[in-house]
């Protein structure tokens, strides 16, 4: 409760019952969770300045009490505590949201009527008052941007991680599997001027990177085709090497109704005359 007691004594004159004890007390758990006052009553006044105590005129409606607050982000809010028989219900209210929180206090279970201007006896369960006024008045302060932030900081640093462990050729490839597309990695034992040497190797050994267009090789599923077998109606078995780089000249399995155009001569193609 440090800093209370400064408060209470500073307004002792001004406490006259249990309702401004009350309030003065909610008054400071306000102050403690970044508020600050800025004056009394509804709208804004020439007179308003920020403190951390209570306005000359904060306790003269006995039934209404009416003050105005804002925090660090110049959030404003009204607090209203309405008096009904011994209970002090308190509104809070975002003035640029309109969210109203909601408190009700009974007033003798946490003021000692008597002991007004005694304030080592003045206030009775003061630790479950203010539990109240934190959970059920206080709007929770949002701290998600500054998670969100966060996470955004380190997905920055996580890609920019990534992207250094890519460009460096020493460093060994992780066992883990990886998100995303995967870099290329040449082949450290190619010479890196035998561009197109598989173009010079019939048999395939050298793998990959020839300039040939090889369509059995290119990746795409074949029916299982094999040119070393021959192609029927167009080379005979044996016409291409096993394991050779072969083009097909023609669709494969190809079955034409009827004679092949092809081999038909043209009308007239023995007339010397045309």
């Amino acid at each position: 409760m440090a800093g209370l007691e400064v408060l209470y004594t500073c307004v002792a004159d001004q406490i006259c019952c249990p309702q401004d004890a009350v309030v003065c007390f909610v008054h400071w758990e306000m102050i403690k969770n970044g508020y600050r006052c800025i004056g009394s009553g509804d709208e804004p006044r020439s007179s308003d300045q920020t403190s951390e105590l209570l306005p000359a005129d904060w306790s003269n409606n006995k039934e209404l009490y009416s003050l105005r607050y804002k925090d660090d982000s110049d959030t404003q809010v009204v607090l209203k505590a309405i008096a009904v028989d011994s209970t002090l219900i308190f509104n809070l209210m975002n003035s640029s949201t309109k969210q109203v929180l909601d408190l009700m206090v009974n007033v003798s279970d946490h003021v000692n009527v008597d002991q007004l201007h005694t304030f080592s006896s003045v206030y009775k369960d003061a630790n479950s008052l203010s539990q109240k006024v934190k959970t059920q008045l206080l709007p929770s302060k949002e701290k998600q941007p500054e998670k969100a932030e966060k996470s955004r900081r380190e997905e920055d640093e996580e890609l920019h991680r990534r992207r250094g462990e890519d460009s460096d050729p020493l460093r060994m490839p992780s066992r883990h599997p990886r998100q995303g597309v995967q870099p290329h990695w040449p082949d450290p034992f190619v010479p890196p001027f035998a561009a197109g040497g598989a173009d010079l190797d019939p048999f395939g050994s050298r793998g990959g990177g020839g300039m040939i267009v090889d369509p059995l090789r290119s990746g795409y599923p074949r029916s299982g085709f094999d040119p070393s077998g021959g192609v029927p109606d167009i080379l005979p078995p044996g016409a291409v090497p096993p394991g050779a780089r072969f083009d097909p000249f023609g669709p494969i399995g190809r079955h034409r109704p009827g004679p092949d155009p092809d081999h038909m001569p043209p009308p007239g193609y023995d007339d010397m005359f045309m």
